[in-house]
């Protein structure tokens, strides 16, 4: 369905000159039905990119936002990809609900909401404009019509997104929400910052989703933790539910940066999309937008 102009509503935009990469800033609410969790959309397009480069879409972890993820997003930029860092509904976390309930579906039934903005027996519901398939999708429509010269229709069917043509990635929550969409739909690759780590029972094992057919094959995810994360037990269970090849998995292990207090509750979880001296390996995780063994 083709949007009239007055639907979007784009809210700046420069030019990194050493880079060569645009950036956009696009409000969620260019859906009217969007009334929660109205952070801005960041985009960014670098000059030259291939005609067929994949979108990677970065979603941020629970309270987050995607601005607050904006060096890890020029750094993928930097590698040929068109990129969206995308606002959707991040609070309350799973990992917040989840464990403490006794049905063992729980996180499923969830990120179904979150994901596709349907289901009503679940822990949490949002209306469907704020389904992060639907946000995806006006965000999408919105920076076609604003920036057409740089082809961010290409990445739709209509109104469903082209999943083939697309690379899902994020932090924590937002990660556990690109597992999910990998899981339902054959994606170009899944990159995965510290999670998920989806928990059911008294024993904690991983929750049922995790270990169910997936339409994206094995070899097309790449994942990460940190080595002093508190949850790292959790995470090596869910990546060998999620059948990661163990050669697509990295440990991060550096000392917190200078100014990064310790005290956090957990304090190198957030840090591995946020310090810039793991970008050689944000770069590998990702590889080269124009590889063609991507």
């Amino acid at each position: 369905m083709k949007r009239p102009l007055a639907f979007v509503l784009l809210l700046g935009s420069a030019a990194l000159a050493a880079q060569q990469v645009a950036e956009h800033r696009v409000s969620p609410s260019a859906d009217p039905g969007v009334t929660r969790f109205t952070e801005n959309n960041v985009a960014l397009y670098p000059a030259g990119a291939a005609p067929d480069a994949p979108l990677v879409v970065f979603m941020p972890g629970t309270d987050g936002r995607p601005e607050n993820a904006l060096g890890l997003l020029r750094v993928v930029a930097g590698q040929g990809y068109p990129v969206l860092g995308l606002e959707y509904d991040d609070a309350p976390a799973v990992a917040q609900l989840c464990p403490r309930d006794p049905d063992p579906d729980c996180a499923a039934k969830f990120r179904e909401a979150r994901v596709n903005g349907i289901g009503r027996d679940g822990p949490v519901t949002n209306p469907p404009a704020e389904g992060i398939v639907a946000r995806l999708v006006t965000a999408l429509h919105a920076l076609d019509a604003a920036a057409p010269r740089e082809g961010w229709g290409r990445y739709l069917d209509g109104d469903r997104p082209r999943w083939d043509a697309i690379v899902v990635s994020g932090l924590s929550q937002g990660a556990g929400m690109a597992a999910f969409i990998a899981k339902q739909h054959r994606v170009r690759r899944v990159v995965l910052f510290s999670s998920p780590w989806d928990s059911t029972g008294r024993d904690g094992h991983p929750a049922p989703w995790l270990s169910r057919l997936s339409a994206t094959p094995p070899d097309r995810w790449f994942t990460e933790y940190h080595a002093r994360e508190k949850t790292v037990g959790l995470l090596k269970a869910a990546y060998a539910a999620l059948a990661i090849p163990p050669a697509n998995i990295r440990v991060f292990d550096l000392d917190l940066p200078l100014g990064v207090s310790p005290a956090n509750p957990n304090p190198y979880h957030a840090i591995t999309i946020r310090d810039p001296r793991y970008a050689d390996q944000w770069r590998a995780m990702f590889g080269r937008a124009d590889d063609p063994t991507r």
